[in-house]
C-alpha cells in the first residue's frame, strides 16, 4: 500500500518561495502519477498540478501556472512542488495524491480519480 508524507510548508512573506516534497513507501513511486492539491479554510479542494510517471508531462491549473513548478526524483521515491511568487491567497494545507495509471506520459487534476493521498502540510502566506 503505498504511503505519502507531505513536508515542506510553513510560514512565508509574500513575494516568497517554499519547496514542498511528497515522499513515498510502501510502493514504487515511479507506477503512480502524482497531482498536488490544497484547501484553504472553508473552501473546496481545488487541483494545482501534476505530473505524469516518466516527468514528462506535468499540467497546472491556472491560479498557479507560472508560479508553480512540479517535479519528481524517482530514485528518491519523492515528488516536488516548487512555489515562487507567494501571495496570502496560496495560504492553504497542501496535499499530494497518487493514482496508478496506465498512460506512462500523462496525468490529470481532478480529486475523483486518485486513490492515495497525504495528509497535508500547511503553508501560511503572510507578513
Amino acid at each position: 500500500q503505498l504511503q505519502l508524507v507531505e513536508s515542506g510548508g510553513g510560514l512565508v512573506q509574500p513575494g516568497g518561495s517554499l519547496r514542498l516534497s511528497c515522499a513515498a513507501s510502501g510502493s514504487t513511486l515511479e507506477n503512480y502519477f502524482i497531482t498536488w492539491f490544497r484547501q484553504a479554510p472553508g473552501k473546496e479542494r481545488e487541483g494545482l498540478s501534476c505530473i505524469s510517471k516518466s516527468g514528462l508531462f506535468t499540467n497546472y491549473a491556472d491560479s498557479v501556472e507560472g508560479r508553480f513548478t512540479i517535479s519528481r526524483d524517482n530514485a528518491k521515491n519523492t515528488v516536488y512542488l516548487q512555489m515562487n511568487s507567494l501571495k496570502p491567497e496560496d495560504t492553504a494545507v497542501y496535499f499530494c495524491a497518487a493514482k496508478n495509471f496506465f498512460v506512462r506520459n500523462s496525468c490529470f487534476i481532478d480529486k475523483r480519480g486518485m486513490e492515495y493521498w497525504g495528509k497535508g502540510t500547511l503553508v501560511t502566506v503572510s507578513s
